[in-house]
């Protein structure tokens, strides 16, 4: 074990300050630092109250995360950091995070994506991944079925939600019966005590003329909340429980009937499912049912690795340092709509064979990232500025002071 790669991770897409390290894969540590209770009075997630929640945890969790490892930051082999997709600012946190302790600590640098990550976490939990590997993400951002032939170079998208995802949907339907936010966890309790049978709600895109493999719950979300008014209209109390349950499994039915049939037709015999919609205990329970009646073996991680935290990051980057692949350039930008297709983000290889990192002697290019305040995804922009002074002394100081 002590020859493989130890990657320190960094999440920050959206609400969650996520720190993992990892060893290859083993887990040595996950730090998480939520701002879920700031939000839940919003009843959603504010971006810059987001950003401004992960600027004030990050340190103060990266610190936990390598004592809680026993390792120092000078024994690391690489800093991963997802790149995108997710909210602007929130990514741009990270990201500068990450370049910042890459650069004082002399190590290299992989932007990686969110949807890549939640696959590979399943390292952590099961062992390397089959390839191919079908993985189906559900979250409050992404419902998507993806094939990863490679999960550092190759992930295809085979389908994912056209209007809101399967995690929106439940935050929603909360809101409808003023059960507060996030609603998945609380959905998933109350529907343990209802008849998921009473209500019978639509289930989007199942015709035979729809596309096999995209989700959609915009549908489901209103008729759900049209059952409800109608109830509130009559003057009749609404059977909460009932609502939540029969929600839930048209919710879980799509999801499921979805992809065993992606995998079917792929001929893949191994279904990963991940993402925060993961941690539910009926789509649990319905995906073993149906790939054992399929005879495919279902990769679940355990509910804290579904939802977003750092150690997924670091077992994509631990990944990318085992195979070799590109080291991200100093110039690496957040994406809010980093696609799928590209797990990772890599540097430019020069005449030199570097990957995007700048050198010189007594003049160092330094990377001045410069937030434009706009919602593309891509407001750090770094630009390398070659300075005649030489600042060696600065940076060992500071390797000295703050890595020991």
């Amino acid at each position: 074990m002590a020859d493989e790669p130890l990657v320190l991770g960094i999440e920050t897409s959206c609400d969650e300050t996520g720190v993992g390290i990892v060893r290859g894969t083993t887990l040595l540590a996950d730090a998480v630092a939520s701002s879920v209770d700031e939000h839940a009075r919003f009843g959603g997630v504010v971006p810059e109250v987001a950003s401004r929640a992960h600027l004030e945890a990050m340190v103060p969790t990266i610190e936990r995360a390598l004592k809680e490892a026993g390792v120092s930051a000078k024994d690391l082999d690489g800093i991963a950091v997802t790149a995108g997709p997710g909210l602007a600012g929130a990514l741009l946190v990270g990201v500068s995070a990450a370049k910042a302790y890459a650069y004082a600590l002399g190590k290299p640098l992989y932007g990686v994506n969110h949807l890549a990550s939640h696959i590979c976490v399943d390292q952590l939990e099961h062992g390397p991944l089959p390839e191919p590997t079908m993985a189906l993400l559900v979250s409050g951002g992404h419902s998507s079925l993806l094939l990863a032939p490679d999960i550092t170079s190759d992930v295809r998208p085979l389908g994912a939600t056209i209007d809101d995802a399967a995690g929106e949907a439940f935050d929603k339907i909360a809101r409808v019966l003023n059960l507060g936010f996030p609603g998945g966890p609380v959905i998933d309790r109350l529907a343990k005590e209802g008849d998921p049978s009473a209500i019978a709600f639509p289930r989007g895109l199942t015709g035979p003329r729809d596309p096999a493999y995209d989700f959609s719950f915009s549908g489901l979300k209103t008729a759900v909340a049209r059952w409800i008014e109608a109830k509130r209209n009559a003057g009749e109390d609404v059977p909460v429980r009932d609502v939540a349950a029969s929600f839930q499994e048209a919710v879980v039915d799509v999801l499921t009937r979805k992809a065993i049939r992606a995998c079917k037709d792929e001929g893949v015999g191994h279904l990963m499912i991940g993402g925060g919609v993961a941690a539910n205990s009926r789509l649990r329970a319905l995906a073993q049912e149906r790939c054992d009646d399929a005879g495919i073996v279902l990769r679940v991680p355990r509910p804290k690795l579904c939802t977003d935290n750092g150690a997924m990051v670091a077992a994509l980057g631990a990944e990318m340092v085992k195979r070799n692949r590109p080291a991200s350039a100093w110039d690496l930008s957040a994406d809010s709509s980093l696609p799928v297709t590209d797990p990772h983000v890599p540097g430019v290889v020069d005449e030199h064979g570097d990957h995007g990192h700048e050198h010189g002697d007594g003049g160092e290019g330094h990377g001045h990232d410069h937030g434009d305040g706009h919602g593309d995804g891509r407001g750090a922009h770094s630009h390398g500025h070659g300075h005649g002074h030489d600042h060696d002394h600065v940076h060992e100081l500071s390797k000295d002071n703050l890595y020991s």
